[in-house]
């Protein structure tokens, strides 16, 4: 959305969506409430000022409407036997019991000890090879930090396995916690959320151009001596100069139809987790224990099987603002589904997963910008979150027209490596 809203400016442009909406996880549903609909954010949901200052920035051009927002965590381990939150003392010990316990106590010692040595880690020789799993077991770290916190933690940031966050490479891991303030027990970043729900965004970001938007998906892209054609679901043919592919990474490889080899080498790199979600009104998908509820909830089933897929519920209520006396929440890939009669939507969602493959390929991403007048853009430039995907949609439109975006900020693309270093080879 990003690259076509600065390329609208002085171009010609065609959108092709294949969803029903526009705007991918920032997706915002109507949830009845009495006789007034409810707006409730399934996907995008929050942000803050330090980390996003292109989409603050973006907020402010467009005057769109936002509010403060809490980012509270919880974990509930093994079918609720072990629950905390990180809501201050009473939610540390919302269980009683964890005052007296060793394991939750193993947890809080290591948590001090990974905290205050971690940002130490960053940038150093020995961080460079090393995954977290690596790492947390070579420095003897206890199965309870492991197990209860800081796998948990990761694969609810990035919606993933807690095996993949053991394989996720240890610098990359360290620069994003401490970069976002998760490396110290204050003073961390201020959340926000979009008033009236993301859609409020997305509504104002396409209005220049929502006439050259056409609701249908793209199955092949080549590359012709006159241009870019551009084939779809219809079987409408449609030759432009230049073609953005603004897809998961997987999904512009499966486009092309001739890929070079630099584009199926960089490109193939990545993978992506599919994470069924579903909007819904469930208790039984939160801690057993209300005083531990929080903004993120970490579920665990107890089945002993680090490659399941997590199951993680958000707090709708807490995160935007919305009477608690109706509760609403966004759950991540279930273990037991919600009873029929509380679901709202359900929804698929798929996200990057950024093994030492994928952060390798990063390097060199760039490079494939604009040859044979094909350009990509996408959140798997960098963390994988709304910061970098609009980062690299505003890259790429600015390469690719030489229009700059409105705004200046410390810098503009810090999150994502727009840096050619040398020729991509064997194409």
């Amino acid at each position: 959305m990003s690259a076509a809203w600065l390329l609208n400016k002085d171009n010609d442009i065609t959108v092709f969506e294949a969803e029903d909406h526009i705007g991918g996880h920032s997706n915002t549903v109507d949830a009845a409430r009495g006789d007034k609909p409810l707006p409730v954010d399934t996907g995008f949901i929050v942000y803050n000022e330090q980390n996003y200052p292109n989409l603050v920035a973006l907020f402010d051009h467009l005057n769109v409407p936002t509010k403060p927002s809490d980012m509270s965590f919880a974990a509930s381990i093994d079918k609720g036997r072990f629950e905390y939150s990180g809501t201050g003392l009473n939610g540390l010990l919302g269980q009683r019991r964890n005052l007296v316990s060793p394991r939750f106590w193993a947890m809080m010692t290591d948590i001090v000890r990974f905290y205050k040595t971690a940002p130490a880690l960053d940038g150093t020789a020995a961080s460079a090879d090393l995954s977290l799993g690596d790492y947390l077991r070579e420095n003897n770290y206890s199965d309870a930090f492991i197990g209860d916190h800081i796998l948990p933690m990761g694969a609810a940031i990035w919606s993933t396995t807690v095996n993949d966050m053991l394989d996720y490479p240890l610098a990359t891991f360290v620069r994003f916690f401490e970069s976002h303030g998760l490396l110290k027990f204050k003073d961390r970043p201020k959340w926000r959320t979009v008033d009236g729900g993301s859609r409020e965004y997305v509504k104002r970001l396409t209005a220049s151009y929502h006439d050259r938007i056409r609701r249908e998906g793209v199955v092949a892209v080549t590359r012709t001596l006159n241009g870019v054609e551009v084939m779809t679901a219809a079987g409408g043919q449609h030759l432009f100069d230049d073609v953005v592919l603004a897809t998961h990474a997987d999904d512009a490889l499966t486009l092309l139809s001739n890929p070079s080899q630099s584009e199926q080498r960089l490109l193939g790199a990545f993978q992506y987790t599919d994470n069924d979600t579903y909007l819904h009104t469930d208790e039984c998908l939160m801690p057993k224990r209300r005083r531990v509820w929080s903004s993120w909830n970490y579920i665990d089933d107890g089945a002993a099987d680090a490659g399941k897929q997590l199951t993680l519920s958000y707090w709708m209520n807490r995160l935007q603002s919305i009477d608690e006396s109706h509760p609403l929440f966004v759950t991540l890939n279930p273990h037991i589904a919600p009873r029929k009669e509380t679901i709202i939507r359900k929804f698929s969602y798929q996200h990057p997963l950024f093994n030492r493959a994928a952060i390798e390929a990063q390097k060199e991403l760039w490079q494939l910008q604009g040859r044979d007048r094909v350009w990509y853009c996408g959140s798997y430039f960098g963390y994988g979150f709304h910061e970098d995907a609009l980062e690299a949609g505003l890259a790429v439109a600015e390469q690719l027209s030489g229009t700059r975006r409105p705004w200046n900020v410390a810098s503009n693309s810090s999150r994502v490596n727009t840096e050619v270093v040398l020729p991509l080879a064997g194409d």
